[in-house]
């Protein structure tokens, strides 16, 4: 049979053999999934549809919806520039690199070698190099084959393995993006809300002078004493500290914007910009979509798969394993056209049984299938978690709402009533000390009102991380993409 048509036979019989994959096949398990969100049950949460933040939005710029170029020019570094996002994304490259050396282990493996061998046969003579004998020179050239068969899908399971556990860290590479993004977007409001703050108190501090120049003119015309007016000026001074005070908590949120996107905090200034007051709508869809817009849903997924073909893998131990070996080379003594004259090949079949390892296998099987289960665990936790922080901010965003109408009525109610006592006291008809508690209770129902409006913004971006963002489980690398990369399949 010709060498060509013999290796066509072998190849055959093994694909034929080959079709035996022992172990569980995978079929996602349940999770606990609702029918509804609860949140949905208030006023306009019933009509909620897609779980996306926009549909003319492109996909996985969820922060467009705010409308911010600042913030849009900075969440696009994340992706490019993250030092955490690039860490996520080597280890997919790694991912993606163990698929390929476990399809390796399918094909066979070749070495070539080249001997040559001088020998003399014979008495040497004194004083001469070779002597009396006989010299000989063989030249030999082989290729060296093996090839484990893999019969019981040892092999295929691992790359089956391989291949989710590539998915699982495409997963995590779009989960660490999302949430270095989320955590950016979050710096961000923080900041603005820090600014928002210290214009706040930066008006107050007039508020204040103004008040203490009524104060000093009422001291002058000896209507009010001293102590009020030093009242007054600390009011001022006070203020004055809270608003330097803030500088400290905007520099952080600068600082950690810049390292976010991959930048020394040197090398960014983010420019003074109160908060705003306007808030997307965020529809949240229906529960069922969550499992599909998660990537950290995904990846626990696709770790399942990983697991459960790991048991295959530690069942085919208990099959005998085959394996194929063959030699062809030249051989002959003499010059290179007598060597290739002399061909010579060797084939060879081996089977290896284990009859006894002391339980180590069985011990292999069952780690395997409770590995297995440890995922399966983590992915219903990973689902349940999801589904919790959903919740969370819908009921934040929908009592925030009502808590912000609630807030800027008692912000009004105080400063009416500030801008009455003023006169008042101005007309020297009350006390320095109601005057005190008016501006006080101004300040803090402002400043509470503000931490209402920045509350809102950061539910907003946590909703939307909440629900995966912009990311869907389409984008995740398929089987056939991973596991036809750079394969090579030698020519029959």
């Amino acid at each position: 049979m010709p060498r060509r048509a013999a290796f066509a036979s072998v190849l055959a019989l093994a694909l034929a053999l080959a079709s035996c994959t022992v172990g569980p096949d995978y079929i996602r398990p349940s999770a606990p999934e609702p029918a509804r969100y609860k949140e949905a049950e208030h006023s306009k949460l019933k009509n909620w549809k897609r779980a996306v933040p926009s549909d003319e939005l492109a996909r996985g710029k969820w922060w467009a919806v705010f409308k911010d170029a600042r913030l849009d020019s900075y969440a696009s570094q994340v992706e490019v520039s993250n030092q955490n996002v690039a860490a996520a994304e080597a280890a997919y490259r790694q991912a993606q690199a163990l698929v390929k050396e476990a399809q390796a282990s399918l094909l066979p493996a070749i070495t070539i070698g080249h001997d040559v061998t001088r020998s003399h046969f014979g008495p040497l003579a004194i004083g001469s190099a070779l002597g009396t004998g006989i010299t000989r020179t063989i030249a030999t050239s082989a290729l060296n084959g093996t090839w484990d068969l893999d019969l019981w899908g040892r092999i295929r399971r691992t790359i089956e393995s391989n291949v989710a556990g590539a998915q699982a860290s495409a997963g995590d590479l779009a989960n660490a993006t999302l949430s270095a993004q989320a955590l950016l977007a979050t710096a961000y409001y923080n900041l603005r809300a820090t600014d928002a703050l210290q214009a706040l108190l930066n008006r107050t501090v007039k508020t204040f002078q103004h008040t203490l120049e009524i104060t000093e003119r009422q001291y002058n015309a000896g209507t009010v004493s001293k102590a009020d007016v030093a009242t007054a000026r600390a009011q001022v001074l006070n203020t004055e500290a809270q608003a330097i005070n803030t500088g400290i908590a905007r520099a952080q949120f600068e600082h950690a914007i810049a390292v976010l996107m991959g930048r020394a905090p040197a090398e960014l200034t983010v420019p003074p910009t109160p908060l705003g007051y306007k808030l997307p709508d965020i529809p949240a869809g229906v529960p069922s979509a969550l499992l599909e817009r998660r990537p950290d849903i995904a990846a626990a997924e696709r770790a399942m798969q990983q697991q459960n073909a790991l048991i295959g893998a530690a069942v085919a131990l208990y099959y005998p394993d085959v394996s194929l070996t063959g030699v062809f080379g030249f051989t002959g003594q003499g010059g290179l056209a007598i060597a290739i004259a002399n061909q010579f090949y060797t084939m060879s079949a081996s089977a290896t049984q284990m009859l006894f390892n002391g339980g180590q296998i069985t011990a292999q099987v069952e780690a395997a299938k409770a590995a297995y289960e440890q995922s399966v665990a983590a992915y219903r936790q990973t689902v349940l978690t999801a589904f919790q922080q959903v919740e969370d901010q819908l009921a934040a965003l929908r009592l925030l709402a009502r808590q912000q109408k609630v807030q800027d009525e008692a912000v009004k109610a105080a400063q009416e009533e500030f801008n009455v006592i003023l006169n008042q006291y101005s007309a020297g008809t009350v006390a320095f000390t109601a005057v005190n508690i008016a501006q006080a209770t101004l300040l803090s129902t402002e400043q509470a009102a503000l931490a209402v409006r920045q509350a809102r913004f950061l539910a907003t971006v946590s909703l939307i991380q909440a629900l995966g963002g912009g990311w869907d489980a389409g984008e995740l690398p398929t089987n056939v993409e991973l596991e036809t990369r750079n394969l090579f399949i030698p020519p029959i």
